[in-house]
């Protein structure tokens, strides 16, 4: 009743329905206005209403607006609190609506009967007001409402279904979009009037918002300059302007203490002279960076020949091939960049076409292209080398070739040195393994295998006078009856112990007794594959060896018990071919070298330790440092790369020394010494010393090349292998020699 009442009193008066008279009336937008004023006429038009105000109001919505709910004056608050006072008043509304010439609540409704309620909103059914206060609207993205109405009730976000391609059907069809924003409050879209545009494109460009506000309006003096008979203000003055201040009087009294202490000084005196200096007067004449030393002239043009002028000698003249042959060809590729003439006087020569052009592009090469001298730094190539200590302070390392093992008819691919010294094992293609004596080169016994020797190693437990031999698919562990009886004796009886199990287990390899004649021969044990074997290698208890075959998958490397007979394959899938393995001499691990890499496995916990990267094509060899904490592979592109271990998995130095690819590399167990051999048919040792403190990198150099091999079917050095006690090298190469160097 109370939206009733004051949507007649906006309609008799010309206020804002639900607003207070005294207050002064909000300027209404074009929308609004247009909505005001129907509502207005249709409360006007008496013969077309059959409603009364308070049943309209419940129609149109009136009672849920805000602005009604939360603005109407004390006074109707007042009359929609009692019903008895409401309906008295509800009399006096109606006699002062007839008084008024507004309709009567019988002909309104009349009139509802053919009318629809929703054909004519009004502005304040759309002024849906978001009252939830200074709250963050971030808050209410996860619901979906925007917030509350006066009312209480909720506001929900309008249901956006348009995708992008809509928004741009949208922007080209709707010609109003530009001027389309979202009210952040509600989430509707609002159409932005023609003052709206107009205020934002003045905010936009810096003006002030209200059209009538000039900021340029001349001021008013408050104190005009003419004289005034009355004074502005004639108050008497005060009693305290005419005596001394004590405050000033404590401050004047600090200062003149300060003075006579000497906390403060007087200024200085400033310098009448001019402050302009020499830019360049601190300047070494003489030095290289000077400004003046630092111009370069520009470069002159080249003085004319005998071809530009004007009466040329005859060899200058082109003929007319030559004359064709010059304009085919490219103005770049012009000998020359003009045609002689040859005119009879100076006088007939006419102007150059080409001189205002060709003054154009000499400007344009002074002034665009830069001219810069060159410094020069005056140093000695000697600084650059690195300061390593001399080659005879690095000594003792083998420097000559001391005796020439020969014997067999084919390449050596392989050697081994006894762990006393005393004795060589080298492996032929000729299909024998050949022992021999280090001191003098005697060949002490040779043992036929039936097959290429791919690979050697000598037992390195001093008690087992054991050779593992790599043939074809097989290895051949030999005892060659060399040295101690004792210990030659203690070897067969330890291999004749074993007992097989009751219930043999499936193991990848199989061990099988020699006969009686192959012992006679120093066979004792053959080890079958059924695949060829690349490598052989040793533990350093003399207990387990590894093997690797040629073969794809997991079983690329298999593990021997000596004692047990047993044999195992340590991996479950493969990582690419595996070149080379070998056991870490201290500790439970073993690396294993592929092409790209080296994996270094903990052997008890079975699990991949590190991944060292050689960035090299392809590892061919490798080796491990007796300490144990650095590892050098060769590699077939001629590097040799040097791993710490505690440092990093990237390679600590790169060596390229040799010039083809490197076949075996090897440590020294004594001495900080490494060797190499290539195919260029040279061993280089080099110094490597590696230190107790951690924070001390090794020292490496190369301190000497022995040659000795000649190339043999573009091979040279196959393996070289340290003396265990003597800073000895030996080498196989393949010319069919074995090679000590001492």
């Amino acid at each position: 009743m109370a939206g009733a009442r004051g949507a007649g009193r906006a309609a008799a008066t010309g206020t804002r329905p639900g607003k207070r008279p005294s207050e002064p009336e909000p300027e209404l937008e074009p929308e609004e206005t247009a909505l005001v004023s129907a509502s207005a006429a249709s409360l006007q038009d008496g013969s077309d209403s059959g409603l009364s105000e308070s049943e309209e109001s419940v129609f149109s919505g009136l009672q849920d607006s805000g602005s009604d709910s939360s603005e109407d004056d004390p006074a109707e608050g007042e009359d929609g609190a009692s019903g008895d006072d409401s309906h008295s008043r509800m009399e006096e509304t109606s006699g002062q609506q007839v008084q008024a010439g507004i309709p009567s609540p019988r002909t309104e409704v009349a009139r509802a009967k053919g009318y629809e309620e929703y054909a004519e909103d009004s502005s304040d059914e759309e002024d849906i007001r978001n009252t939830v206060g200074n709250v963050p609207l971030e808050w209410y993205e996860d619901f979906p409402h925007v917030g509350y109405d006066l009312d209480g009730r909720r506001i929900y976000k309008p249901l956006r279904t348009r995708d992008e391609l809509d928004q741009f059907l949208d922007k080209m069809d709707n010609p109003d979009y530009w001027r389309t924003v979202q009210d952040r409050t509600t989430g509707h879209d609002v159409r932005l009037t023609d003052e709206q545009v107009a205020l934002v494109r003045r905010l936009q460009s810096g003006q002030f918002g209200d059209v009538s506000f000039d900021p340029y309006e001349p001021a008013v003096d408050f104190f005009s300059g003419d004289p005034m008979v009355h004074p502005v203000t004639n108050r008497p003055a005060d009693k305290r302007s005419f005596i001394p201040s004590l405050v000033e009087k404590e401050k004047v009294s600090r200062m003149v203490h300060a003075i006579k202490m000497g906390w403060i000084q007087p200024r200085r005196p400033r310098d009448p002279t001019p402050g302009f200096y020499d830019l360049w007067a601190q300047e070494d004449p003489d030095a290289v960076l000077g400004r003046h030393k630092m111009h370069v002239p520009a470069p002159k043009l080249a003085l004319p020949g005998h071809a530009e002028s004007y009466n040329p000698p005859p060899e200058y003249l082109l003929s007319e091939d030559e004359r064709l042959a010059w304009e085919q060809q490219e103005p770049g590729e012009r000998r020359l960049n003009f045609l002689p003439h040859r005119f009879p006087s100076l006088r007939a020569v006419p102007a150059y076409g080409r001189f205002i052009q060709e003054r154009f592009e000499r400007c344009l090469d002074l002034y665009l292209c830069p001219r810069q001298r060159k410094m020069r730094v005056n140093v000695d190539p000697e600084d650059l080398i690195p300061k390593l200590p001399r080659p005879r302070d690095l000594q003792p390392f083998p420097t000559c070739q001391a005796l020439v093992y020969r014997g067999h008819s084919d390449l050596v691919r392989c050697l081994s040195v006894s762990p006393e010294g005393q004795w060589l094992a080298s492996g032929s293609d000729d299909g024998s393994v050949r022992l021999w004596e280090v001191a003098t080169a005697r060949c002490m016994r040779t043992v036929p295998v039936g097959g290429v020797v791919r690979s050697i190693a000598w037992n390195p437990h001093p008690t087992l006078c054991l050779v593992a031999v790599a043939v074809e698919d097989s290895v051949l562990l030999l005892n060659p009856a060399l040295g101690d009886r004792l210990v030659v004796g203690g070897t067969d009886q330890l291999l004749s112990t074993f007992v097989p199990p009751q219930e043999p287990a499936v193991q990848p390899a199989s061990w099988l007794e020699a006969s009686e004649e192959e012992r006679q021969r120093g066979l004792r044990l053959r080890v079958s594959h059924g695949k060829p074997v690349t490598q052989v290698t040793w533990h350093g208890r003399g207990d387990y060896m590894a093997v690797v075959l040629a073969t794809a998958g997991h079983t690329q490397v298999l593990i021997h018990q000596l004692s047990r007979r047993r044999s195992q394959s340590p991996f479950r899938r493969s990582h690419g071919q595996v070149q080379r393995v070998a056991f870490h001499p201290v500790r439970p691990f073993l690396l294993v070298a592929s092409q790209r890499g080296v994996r270094l496995y903990h052997l008890l916990r079975q699990e991949l330790t590190k991944k060292l990267r050689p960035n090299c094509k392809w590892v061919s060899s490798l080796a491990v440092h007796p300490a144990g904490d650095n590892v050098i592979c060769g590699s077939y592109d001629s590097k040799l790369v040097w791993f710490d271990l505690d440092l990093s998995s990237e390679p600590y130095r790169v060596l390229r020394h040799h010039k083809k690819a490197l076949r075996a590399v090897a440590f020294h167990a004594r001495y900080p010494l490494f060797a190499s051999g290539s195919d260029d048919g040279s061993i280089i040792v080099c110094h490597g010393m590696v230190y107790n403190d951690l924070l001390q990198n090794p020292l490496l150099v190369p301190v000497k090349v022995l040659r000795g091999h000649t190339l043999t079917r573009d091979l040279g050095v196959l393996d070289v292998a340290f003396h265990p006690t003597q800073p000895w090298v030996f080498s196989s190469g393949a010319d069919g020699t074995v090679r000590l160097f001492t």
